[in-house]
């Protein structure tokens, strides 16, 4: 898929630019364009989250466990079928259902830091 901010720098910028100027000024205009964009973000994998998340509801703990890594989405799944998801910057968030426990709108580095996130050991 096409980075339409990129298109756009190039249909504005970039193509004017070679049709008006030599090649090394050209050259020049394209290396600070390209600093200019985002960087694009490492690939996430299993290594990046929490093995197990433990959540609170009602005086009831769940234990919801890493089982699928999709778009950089991570889906936790408890045995009683109640599931999860959280990106690696982004909120836990849950699916289906209405209980709001004590990991929902929190991060991974707040889940970790409250405890309730457990990587593996390396």
């Amino acid at each position: 898929m096409r980075n339409p901010v990129r298109m756009w720098i190039w249909s504005k910028l970039a193509w004017p630019a070679l049709e008006h100027t030599g090649p090394v000024a050209t050259v020049l205009a394209l290396g600070i364009l390209s600093c200019a964009l985002p960087a694009r973000a490492a690939p996430v994998s299993f290594a990046d989250f929490p093995v197990v998340i433990f959540c609170e509801f009602s005086g009831s703990t769940s234990a919801y466990y890493f089982s699928r890594l999709s778009d950089g989405k991570a889906i936790y799944l408890t045995p009683d079928r109640q599931a999860g998801v959280i990106t690696i910057d982004g909120e836990a968030q849950r699916i289906g259902g209405e209980r709001a426990g004590t990991c929902l709108d929190k991060t991974l580095k707040e889940l970790r830091a409250s405890g309730q996130a457990f990587d593996l050991r390396k």
